[in-house]
């Protein structure tokens, strides 16, 4: 279990990091933060990879993705933040 997190917390770093790298823009978003786009993306690309290839039924439809998976998954998450949580905000 405590692999399962660790494993969760470094693959969720990476897919975020290199998703902030690849929407171009400025995200105000600490590391933490990071780590968290990097999980939910991880999610959401083991979901979409269920609705495509539907590999793993047994798994069911939420399920962590690899690095691939979760850097697609995370890059969605953090356009649709992008577009949307920043809409009240003023820009400059």
């Amino acid at each position: 279990m405590l692999g399962l997190i660790i494993s969760l917390i470094v693959v969720g770093l990476i897919a975020g990091a290199l998703a902030r790298l690849i929407i171009p823009g400025r995200q105000n978003l600490s590391i933490p933060l990071t780590i968290l786009l990097g999980i939910i993306g991880s999610f959401v690309g083991g979901f979409l990879g269920f609705l495509i290839f539907q590999h793993d039924p047994m798994d069911g439809f939420f399920q962590p993705a690899g690095i691939i998976g979760s850097i697609i998954g995370a890059v969605i998450v953090l356009f649709i933040w992008t577009r949307f949580a920043g809409r009240g905000a003023v820009r400059r």
